[in-house]
């Protein structure tokens, strides 16, 4: 009887950089009567081969890898993603990073601060074919909840956020194609 449930329980394969948080989206979903985490990876090249073996329902994939190369990553994988429901998520995202996440096949997009109710919405509507994106992601609230005194630029806050994840300055850099000076300028 439990692997009748288990059969019907749709495969969420995660993508992302911190392994805390595939334990507790794994946590989650085991909660839930309608998802199981089936896959994890922790590079892109990794799920690569995960679409390819597993296939699963939806595909969530953290932001922090980068927004060029997911992209990159998303033309590339783009014949497996057809048959899979791609959420892209992350610690905050922009209205211009979230259109361009869209138009590439994302069908869905979410704050990784969002609550427990709006992931398994997001998940739910795009296993089932739909697109969904978080209101949040139009309403400027990373600005104010994160840095309310401060009037940071889009760009100031990416740098904020790879700072968080302990990159380097010349990683930041080469992550967002700057040079390393305008990051220090961004950090004052």
């Amino acid at each position: 009887m439990v692997e009748n449930i288990e059969h019907c329980r749709r495969k969420v394969a995660l993508c992302d950089t911190q392994a805390i948080t595939v334990e507790g989206l794994r946590a989650v979903l085991a909660r839930t009567p309608d998802f199981v985490l089936s896959d994890e990876a922790t590079s892109l090249d990794r799920i690569n081969r995960l679409l390819h073996l597993g296939r699963p329902d939806v595909l969530i994939v953290d932001k922090a890898f980068g927004i060029q190369s997911i992209l990159d990553w998303m033309h590339d994988a783009r014949d497996a993603l057809r048959q899979v429901g791609l959420i892209i998520w992350g610690i905050s995202i922009t209205e211009p990073e979230a259109l361009r996440y869209l138009q590439s096949g994302a069908r869905g997009i979410i704050r990784k601060s969002a609550d427990i109710s709006t992931l398994l919405h997001c998940l739910r509507a795009v296993a089932d074919g739909a697109n969904w994106m978080e209101d949040a992601v139009f309403r400027d609230t990373y600005r104010s909840d994160r840095f309310p005194h401060a009037e940071l630029t889009p760009r100031e806050i990416q740098v904020m956020e790879l700072v968080e994840q302990g990159l380097k300055n010349k990683e930041i850099a080469r992550e967002l194609s700057i040079q390393p000076g305008t990051v220090k300028i961004h950090l004052k």
